[in-house]
């Protein structure tokens, strides 16, 4: 392929309904992608989540951005308590065509046409209960509070260090 480029990829997939039952008219759409900014997809994520008008969101995302759009979501539970999550996972099918490149190029090929197939995701968070029959469904999680957290002091990291200092010196000496 080093003498072909990429001149356009067709999403097949694009404009297909998302795959969840009873969807709010209202609901934000996420795509994540791989360059998507974790810290922007949050913030917009949950100002949305908060105002009055928006219950339920949605992360899609495929490839690369599959593991953005989960960290997104485990994030965004942990900030928002009481939010149930359905899981949807299929492939997404992405047509590329490619021409032949250089300027030395005497017999020009025809354009290649390549059908991907790449794994892809959605996942609903709603405010509102969803169905607990539906496949992929995850009741709210109760998080511990971060404040009652135990939390390493500097003394807890000294005192593992020290002991690894006498661990080693420990073996250094026998060894010598």
């Amino acid at each position: 392929m080093e003498n072909f480029r990429r001149v356009q990829t067709v999403d097949e997939d694009d404009g297909q309904p998302l795959p969840f039952k009873n969807l709010h008219p209202d609901v934000v759409k996420m795509r994540v992608k791989e360059g998507s900014k974790i810290r922007n997809l949050i913030g917009y994520a949950a100002t949305h989540m908060l105002s009055e008008g928006t219950g339920q969101i949605v992360f899609s995302a495929y490839g690369r951005g599959v593991t953005k759009a989960v960290t997104c979501v485990e994030i965004l539970k942990r900030k928002i308590d009481g939010l149930h999550q359905v899981t949807k996972l299929q492939y997404k099918t992405l047509q590329e065509v490619w021409e032949q490149k250089g300027p030395n190029v005497q017999h020009p090929a025809p354009c290649l046409t390549v059908q991907k197939k790449y794994p892809s995701i959605n996942i609903l968070l709603s405010k509102e209960p969803l169905d607990p029959q539906e496949e992929g469904y995850q009741p709210p999680q109760s998080m511990v509070p971060t404040e009652t957290a135990k939390r390493f002091s500097e003394s807890d990291i000294e005192h593992c260090t020290s002991k690894k200092r006498k661990n080693k010196s420990k073996t250094e000496e026998s060894e010598g």
